[in-house]
């Protein structure tokens, strides 16, 4: 099986707000950098869709090591929180409903076909590839941003 190497992050500005997602996906030492925007969104949505989407670029099922600055979504499955809420009927311990379900259920998908290895680290630290998905995250949020400005300027 292959072995390849995911980092993601998410960011959001005035959560919730404009948010941006990016990843860096590592195979065999080529690197490929991904990146999105969502307009009214979370930080936690965004850190989410950043996973979801570098885990769609993964073709075949693989042998991942991913790295994430999320604590909500590295938990999740270190801790099994998913489980807890898949077998309480989507319910926190809390009895609340869980947020976000239907991307954990795509996530959850997705997971399924891969081997996959979490690995939660320091955000906005001195980890190259968290730092790189920090830079496409928040490039999408400025990029939104800076034409909002443009366009606010035209009016």
């Amino acid at each position: 099986m292959k072995q390849i190497v995911i980092y993601t992050d998410g960011a959001c500005s005035c959560n919730p707000g404009p948010g941006g997602w990016g990843a860096v996906l590592i195979f065999n030492g080529i690197e490929k950098q991904i990146s999105g925007f969502e307009n009214n969104t979370t930080n936690n949505r965004m850190e989410m869709l950043a996973v979801i989407n570098a885990l769609k670029m993964v073709k075949e099922p693989c042998i991942i090591d991913l790295y994430s600055d999320s604590a909500y979504v590295v938990n999740a499955f270190l801790q099994d929180w998913v489980g807890y809420w898949q077998t309480h009927n989507w319910r926190t311990s809390s009895k609340k409903e869980v947020k976000n379900i239907p991307l954990w259920q795509e996530l959850l998908d997705l997971c399924s076909k891969h081997q996959i290895t979490w690995h939660k680290v320091k955000g906005h630290a001195d980890d190259k590839y968290n730092n790189i998905c920090d830079r496409l995250a928040r490039g999408e949020v400025d990029k939104y941003l800076e034409s909002q400005q443009k366009e606010e300027k035209q009016d």
